[in-house]
């Protein structure tokens, strides 16, 4: 199991990670109960996605800690990006651009890959200097239609 790195500061809770500001304070650190994910094997696909879309917000495990009710959680280190919430058009032109399309509300798909991207809003996404900056995406791998 990992601690915590000293020093980190709380921020906020999501719905399935607790965020700190890492003491460098160029990082956050999040620690995630993969409660979106049936299992860990999907999470950790989620993950390895995430990271070759989007490499300026990639995640870096650090280790396993225990959450509450003594659950193990994901121990994650992101780069702390400083910006604005996106705005849900731009969201949606460039998922759009790159083989995304809308299926519902903030959820996306991708045929061509089988890739299921939910809940990309504009608090999921960041928007500094006119570009996104993905930070909290969730993946499933589905077969192609």
């Amino acid at each position: 199991m990992s601690a915590l790195p000293e020093g980190g500061q709380y921020l906020t809770r999501g719905g399935e990670s607790e965020i700190y500001l890492a003491p460098d304070y160029r990082h956050v650190i999040k620690v995630n109960d993969a409660v979106y994910y049936a299992t860990w094997a999907e999470y950790f696909n989620s993950l390895v996605i995430h990271n070759l879309l989007f490499p300026s917000t990639a995640y870096e495990l650090l280790g396993f800690t225990a959450g509450k009710d003594e659950a193990l959680c994901a121990v994650l280190r992101q780069p702390f990006i400083e910006g604005g919430q996106a705005d849900l058009a731009n969201i949606r032109e460039l998922l759009t651009f790159n083989g995304f399309q809308n299926t519902r509300r903030q959820d996306y798909f991708n045929e061509e890959f089988g890739l299921l991207l939910e809940d990309m809003h504009d608090e999921n996404v960041i928007a500094k200097d006119d570009v996104l900056f993905f930070i909290d995406t969730v993946f499933y791998l589905l077969e192609a239609q």
